[in-house]
């Protein structure tokens, strides 16, 4: 303890000795109060725009989603406390609902003959993968075996597994979800207005 002070004195006693010694050469004078400020350079090369990708997907409804993944695994013939774990885990993440207007063929659009008015048949919406938002996914809770406690010390645990069965789950609540009603909905809604700011009825062949 006593070496350990002494050494913390004369690490003092030296700083003091060179912003002394510093002063005494006009070093602080001339850079300022701090002469071992850090300054940044940055040499990144610039952005480069490698392609543009051509869209014609009316992302047309978004849908939020958080669930509670409550996974717990056991070893046979082991009780919990030497071997296992239970994770609670908080996942939220969007997905996107969109159509593609590219495959609106020419059976798809029936144009009046003076022009005014035209029908749609608008093909089926479309789901994204989930995406899932890292910053608000988190471990809320976790109850681990002696023996996981030992491996984790020594690996880093692999959430990999977690986050795919997150996805797995909001996919699956996506599918049983109205959001491809709502994003036909809204998408008629886009095609109504545009349409309509040009003097052309739309109606929709919903058969």
């Amino acid at each position: 303890m006593i070496g350990k002070l002494l050494k913390g004195v004369a690490l003092v006693v030296a700083g003091a000795l060179v912003a002394v010694a510093l002063t005494g050469l006009g070093v602080v004078n001339m850079f300022g109060s701090n002469p071992f400020q850090v300054s940044r350079t940055d040499r990144s090369q610039p952005v480069l725009l490698k392609s543009v990708q051509e869209l014609s997907q009316y992302n047309a409804a978004l849908g939020n989603f958080e669930l509670v993944l409550d996974i717990e695994d056991d070893v046979a013939w082991m009780p919990d406390i030497i071997a296992g774990q239970r994770t609670l885990f908080v996942a939220a993440g969007t997905v996107n609902t969109y159509i593609d207007l590219s495959g609106l063929a020419d059976k798809d659009l029936a144009l009046s003959a003076d022009g005014k008015s035209v029908m749609v048949r608008l093909p089926e919406p479309k789901l994204d993968k989930p995406n899932l938002n890292f910053d608000r996914s988190y471990i809320y809770d976790q109850d681990r075996g002696i023996f996981d406690r030992i491996v984790d010390a020594f690996e880093t645990p692999a959430q990999t597994e977690i986050y795919k069965l997150a996805e797995t789950k909001m996919a699956t609540a996506a599918e049983e979800s109205d959001l491809r009603k709502q994003a036909t909905e809204n998408t008629k809604s886009m095609l109504t207005g545009m349409f309509g700011s040009l003097g052309i009825q739309i109606t929709f062949d919903d058969a």
